[in-house]
């Protein structure tokens, strides 16, 4: 065990850094940073959105018990999902168009308004939802730019840094006049550690960006879902007011 440990030591990652020049060194540095940076967004990015997917699924199986839309107004405003906010964007515009206020909204809970939309009122309805989707989206999908961008750019430092290091490396032995595998070796092993570094960096970014874009469609799926379940019951009621 310590013998394999010593010989990790001297010829292993860190041997491999001790053999790079400030180029390599620095890209070494740069994207272990690179990598900490992308855990954090990783972890963080999961939990809010497992939270998100969880209480979407509530409030989703709570609004499909209730008849009529302005029943939800309570239950919207005490609900962190982003299915809440979609909810509250068409309740606030119903209101609107009811001339309603929210307190006085809640004597419709089991009745729906006497009045009745037309056709451009409902449509707004729809605009309205739909235009919440939108932003809903664009706050779960923050940061997901930055790492997608990790994926694709990590690999490509390690490159840098490997065809850097092997062209410093050939340089070295050009200078010397003689090919001696032990003068090479060393420039060899300090210029591919950046490729193993951006490797480590971009495949659980891969991983973790795959798994968090499957979340966002499914948290978008529920979005769209719950619009035509909104205004199924928008309709609904438009029909039972004549």
């Amino acid at each position: 065990m310590i013998d394999t440990i010593f010989t990790f030591g001297v010829s292993g990652p860190f041997y491999a850094f001790q053999n790079s020049d400030l180029v390599g060194q620095g890209i070494v540095v740069f994207l272990f940073f690179g990598s900490m940076f992308v855990w954090i967004i990783m972890v963080e990015k999961g939990l809010a959105l497992s939270r998100a997917k969880n209480a979407s699924e509530k409030f989703i199986n709570s609004f499909a018990k209730i008849k009529y839309p302005l029943g939800s107004c309570r239950m919207a405003e005490k609900d962190i999902s982003p299915i809440a906010r979609v909810c509250e964007s068409g309740l606030e515009e119903l209101l609107v168009h009811h001339n309603l206020t929210k307190e006085s909204a809640l004597q419709y809970t089991h009745s729906f308004p006497p009045d009745k939309l037309s056709a451009v009122k409902v449509e707004a309805v729809r605009s309205a939802l739909e235009r919440s989707v939108s932003s809903q989206i664009m706050v779960i999908e923050e940061n997901i730019g930055l790492l997608a961008t990790a994926v694709s750019v990590s690999p490509f430092f390690g490159l840098f840094g490997t065809v850097w290091g092997v062209m410093m490396a050939f340089g070295g032995i050009a200078q010397q006049g003689s090919a001696d595998i032990s003068a090479l070796a060393p420039g060899v092993s300090g210029a591919l550690l950046t490729t193993v570094v951006g490797l480590t960096v971009a495949i659980p970014s891969l991983i973790g960006y795959n798994l968090l874009t499957f979340n966002i469609r499914k948290l978008t799926v529920y979005m769209d879902n719950f619009v035509e379940e909104f205004m199924a019951k928008v309709k609904l009621e438009q029909l039972e007011s004549e």
